[in-house]
């Protein structure tokens, strides 16, 4: 697959603990990305973060541990990625969606292996 120089990267921020259908939200939106052939998407965990709420999510107490801050980031072509928003919007009931431009230097992968 070849990305475009000028992509988009959408960045969703939502918690480790939020569903979609029974399965973690995070893993829901990858295989969401996954087939719908996106070029890529990665889960971030943090150990401290907080949103709109603005209670503290953080790895240092055990009983907000479960609840910890999620970054899924999805690099592809502007028109692939405007198309998988209103499929987000779908999934997403709590957390923040961004988008921005972004240059892509390069995209490769190993297929001798």
């Amino acid at each position: 697959m070849k990305l475009p120089s000028e992509a988009c990267l959408v960045r969703i921020f939502v918690g480790e603990s939020d569903k979609h259908e029974g399965k973690p939200l995070y893993e829901a939106i990858v295989n969401a990305a996954r087939r719908r052939h996106l070029a890529g998407a990665t889960v971030l965990r943090g150990f401290l973060g907080f949103g709109a709420n603005s209670r503290i999510h953080t790895s240092k107490l055990l009983r907000l541990s479960e609840d910890l801050p999620v970054v899924i980031e999805i690099v592809d072509a502007p028109d692939k990625i405007q198309a998988f928003l209103p499929v987000l919007d779908g999934m997403i009931k709590e957390g923040l969606v961004t988008l921005e431009k972004v240059e892509v230097i390069a995209y490769r992968h190993n297929s001798g292996t």
